[in-house]
């Protein structure tokens, strides 16, 4: 009896933590890593979008004179206006952003659920770079029509990251989910660096308003290729060869469902592993958003770096944060299959 007891508990203590069904290619030919890219492109858009007034609005307050050996930089071009703003109102124009973005956080996870994340994060980024190429008209205005405008943005862009993680419940295989997750999450960074980057030349070469009116072009053409090109499930992939769709159903078999009608929030609130992930996601996001949003603007008052300068020097942190994302990714999917 003993040795028949031993020999039906081997096969399950040896089973793994996660099934692991065979995989087939997840080359950048596969569906799952072609919406991890399209989502890189989306997150890169959605935060070059967010990051471009740290830099414009150097350019828009008319910014500080070089001093020592910098660049005297170009003629203020005609079409770029200069506005009187104080450190305290630039201040409150940079955070107006932020009024808005932590009210849809909750609202845009339980939308994508009930919409679906592809809806949810499109409308989110077409409505985000729609309301960008409003930005100088605001400006124009005056700083309250700005400052609305930057919370609505705000509002627009806070769906944008929960209904990527409703998409990525039914795509992402749990072997797998590290790693696609992380290569999407690297266009923040990369978007980022892209937007100081360019920004800085574009301010100093075309003047300010330019800026927004081509990324948010680039932010609507975008949004076409999204809609066009990706898809809610892996069920509904038009293109998607049948190994890959089933090794995706069966990888994704014992998971829940991605949503419920019911919030559990007395469990959420007393669950240890949801408040570490919460402190852990506060103090990251709060040093990124300062670099981004304070960075520009100390190189220009205290440094005197010029526009193409500042640009350049404020977007380098960004590389080392991109790639960091991306093998992060790849090392938690390894210590996972471990």
């Amino acid at each position: 009896m003993e040795r028949a007891a031993g020999s039906a508990e081997a096969p399950h203590e040896a089973a793994p933590l996660l099934p692991r069904p065979p995989a087939p290619s997840s080359g950048p030919c596969s569906a799952r890593c072609a919406l991890a890219l399209l989502a890189h492109g989306a997150l890169l858009v959605a935060y070059a979008l967010r990051a471009a007034l740290s830099i414009a609005i150097i350019a828009i307050t008319g910014g500080s004179p070089p001093s020592g050996n910098h660049i005297t930089p170009g003629p203020r071009l005609p079409q770029a206006p200069v506005y009187n703003w104080s450190a305290e109102t630039q201040g409150i124009v940079l955070s107006s952003f932020f009024y808005g973005y932590g009210l849809t956080q909750a609202l845009g996870g339980y939308g994508a659920g009930l919409l679906g994340g592809k809806l949810v994060l499109g409308s989110g980024l077409l409505l985000s770079s729609a309301l960008t190429l409003l930005v100088p008209r605001a400006a124009e205005l005056g700083v309250g029509v700005l400052v609305g405008l930057q919370a609505l943005l705000g509002l627009a862009q806070g769906v944008i990251f929960p209904a990527q993680y409703t998409l990525w419940a039914k795509w992402a295989p749990p072997l797998e989910r590290s790693r696609l997750m992380n290569i999407a999450d690297a266009g923040c960074t990369f978007g980022t660096f892209s937007a100081l980057l360019v920004a800085g030349i574009i301010c100093q070469s075309l003047g300010w308003p330019l800026v927004f009116y081509i990324f948010g072009g680039v932010g609507c053409a975008w949004c076409l290729c999204w809609f066009l090109f990706v898809y809610e499930d892996p069920a509904s992939h038009p293109w998607i060869s049948a190994g890959e769709r089933e090794y995706i159903v069966s990888s994704l078999a014992h998971q829940g469902s991605s949503h419920g009608r019911s919030l559990p929030l007395g469990a959420m609130a007393k669950s240890l592993p949801v408040w570490a992930i919460a402190v852990a996601c506060f103090c990251t996001d709060w040093l990124f958003y300062m670099l981004l949003t304070s960075m520009p603007t100390f190189m220009s008052n205290v440094l005197h770096f010029d526009l193409r300068e500042n640009g350049l020097l404020s977007s380098l942190p960004y590389i080392g944060n991109g790639l960091g994302h991306i093998l992060a990714g790849l090392l938690a999917d390894f210590l996972l299959a471990r």
